[in-house]
């Protein structure tokens, strides 16, 4: 599992925390590790919107991936999936004070003045891997 300094690497390489998450599962799953990259892209930072954390949402990809129906009707598959989602969230709330983006942070980063304070603070580089941390190790006990 990726400690907080390859999680710093990655975010240096350009890569999100809906990336690095997804990104990190992908070969467990039977994933390609760029194919995942790419599907999970538009997702950091809560979609650039600070909504729903993109480590919480690259966590939940991985969960569908595993879990997840692609047959019509399937309730059953369904319903076992949104249970594991629902344990997902429950574990990631014991470490995280929200599954929001801008809640997490303090600041939403859509605003270009709450995003210099977010930078100001270097909250990216130290808030962040801690996050991404734990929606890892969260994945790490439900997949």
């Amino acid at each position: 599992m990726l400690t907080e300094q390859g999680i710093l690497e990655n975010f240096g390489k350009g890569f999100d925390c809906s990336q690095v998450v997804f990104g990190e599962c992908a070969a467990r799953l039977g994933l390609d590790e760029a194919l995942a990259k790419k599907i999970a892209a538009c997702f950091g930072g809560g979609m650039w919107y600070g909504h729903e954390c993109g480590a919480v949402t690259g966590a939940l990809m991985a969960v569908g991936a595993k879990y997840g129906h692609s047959e019509p009707g399937d309730a059953d598959t369904k319903n076992a999936a949104l249970a594991k989602m629902n344990e997902f969230r429950a574990k990631f709330l014991e470490r995280q004070p929200s599954c929001v983006c801008k809640e997490i942070l303090g600041y939403d980063l859509s605003v270009p003045e709450d995003m210099q304070k977010i930078q100001d603070e270097g909250l990216l580089t130290t808030r962040c891997p801690k996050v991404v941390r734990d929606a890892l190790e969260v994945l790490e006990e439900i997949l």
